[in-house]
């Protein structure tokens, strides 16, 4: 049986259409007693949602034409939750891709949601990060992760050292406001934290024929660098 949100998400894929529905026809698309149909379209309506009712032979339900559908059914918590990550990837992203999924986000919630939205946003003051990063070099580092490739980049360590890298990534890490790779230098032949604002010009490399990929050597992360935390400092270069 489909939850309620799943439900209400089918039952606004059909008023979409712009086509007048009766309670029958939702009823039987939906596969659920007429009065759930009713109870689900008060609840779009809490919501915010445009459905008008048309009377006739067993009623009939329309949503306003100007009502955009979000792909997801979020409710006020949901909302707030949302808005407050993407206040906090802005605050560390050098670019404004956080700034603009958050305009469009506000631009498909109905109104109650919308206004939710929009205090949320101006109750709320992220700190800029110092070392903001770039979201596509987040986004291919979580490509070549999730694909199994390494990557190459040019990196500048803490003392201004130049040198090219090529890594096995495994992780990115936000600890402290500063976002790590986490990753095998196939260079040095051993586990490495890279600060992502100081990579530079980073691309997807083929491993070399027959190369087997290095397991992390610990059971998570966080105990990695808490338990060999002087090993892992000493390695961020």
């Amino acid at each position: 049986m489909d939850s309620p949100s799943a439900r209400s998400l089918r039952l606004l894929a059909l008023l979409q259409t712009g086509h007048r529905w009766t309670v029958a026809d939702l009823s039987r698309r939906l596969e659920v007693a007429p009065r759930t149909v009713r109870r689900d379209v008060a609840r779009l309506r809490m919501l915010g949602y445009d459905i008008q009712s048309h009377p006739g032979p067993g009623g009939a339900y329309v949503l306003a034409p100007s009502i955009k559908i979000p792909p997801l059914l979020l409710d006020a918590d949901e909302v707030c939750a949302l808005v407050t990550g993407l206040l906090i990837l802005e605050a560390g992203l050098a670019d404004d891709s956080a700034t603009t999924v958050r305009a469009k986000l506000e631009r498909l919630l109905p109104p109650s949601l919308r206004q939710r939205a929009v205090a949320a946003a101006a109750a709320t003051q992220v700190l800029t990060a110092t070392h903001a990063v770039d979201w596509p070099a987040l986004g291919m580092i979580a490509d070549t992760i999730a694909v199994g490739q390494h990557l190459g980049f040019a990196y500048t360590d803490q003392h201004g050292h130049a040198s090219n890298r090529i890594v096995q990534p495994y992780r990115k890490v936000l600890r402290h406001g500063i976002w790590y790779l986490v990753a095998y230098d196939t260079q040095r032949e051993d586990w490495r934290l890279f600060r992502i604002d100081r990579v530079h010009e980073p691309e997807p490399r083929t491993p070399a024929p027959g190369y087997e990929a290095h397991p992390f050597p610990d059971e998570s992360i966080h105990r990695w660098l808490i338990t060999d935390f002087g090993r892992a400092a000493q390695h961020v270069n």
